[in-house]
């Protein structure tokens, strides 16, 4: 009888012990991936940029198109150029995140666009070149129509001839590909007829939207 309580204990000790380890096994895998899931963010915070109307006082951007036409956009403004061919746009923007932004399309209106969603991501307008801003750097969005056929020429061509308030939303992410986001800038015109360009919406596309 005696034989068999030691066994019985030398059982339960050992069930003990294991079941020790395992709770330490657990909270250590625990620990390492909390402690891996904040590095991570660390990491994504440190790629993330954010794209802002550049100051007044920044430098004005010289914004090249194509066959050798420019815009010239002073700092915290928009430039736009309307003909019987083409519509030229361009607007001064600053990277005020601490990653390098990479320009992915963008979506135009004529007028103020004050609705509460972003554009799909189908409908925005690919660039033709690669844009990069670095961060805490200013740089430019641009874009054109040239399409004299369509509705979008029209409507662009329309509201820059009357010198009216427009609306862009660009698309943008890091450096890797990620972290896209869309922001949305309207370009009111001043009484001296510059426009300046006005943050209005940023939206997260690939992780949880901060107002949420």
């Amino acid at each position: 009888m005696l034989g068999a309580d030691w066994v019985t204990i030398s059982a339960l000790a050992t069930a003990g012990g294991t079941l020790v380890l395992a709770v330490a096994t657990f909270a250590s895998v625990r620990s390492a991936n909390r402690a891996a899931r904040v590095a991570e963010q660390s990491l994504l915070v440190g790629l993330r940029p954010l794209l802002v109307p550049s100051r007044l006082e920044d430098p004005a951007q010289k914004v090249a198109f194509a066959e050798g036409e420019y815009l010239v956009v002073p700092g915290g403004s928009a430039v736009a150029e309307a003909g019987d061919e083409t519509v030229l746009l361009a607007a001064a923007l600053r990277n005020v995140g601490s990653g390098i932004a990479v320009l992915h399309g963008w979506r135009f209106y004529a007028g103020r666009a004050t609705h509460a969603e972003h554009a799909g991501l189908e409908d925005f307008t690919r660039f033709t070149r690669d844009i990069y801003i670095a961060a805490g750097d200013d740089g430019f969005w641009q874009g054109s129509f040239r399409d004299a056929s369509t509705q979008e020429f029209a409507d662009a061509r329309g509201v820059v001839e009357s010198h009216g308030e427009w609306t862009i939303e660009v698309l943008y992410g890091d450096a890797e590909g990620g972290q896209r986001m869309i922001s949305r800038y309207t370009m009111r015109t001043r009484e001296d007829g510059v426009w300046l360009a006005a943050a209005g919406r940023h939206w997260n596309v690939d992780c949880a939207d901060p107002r949420d």
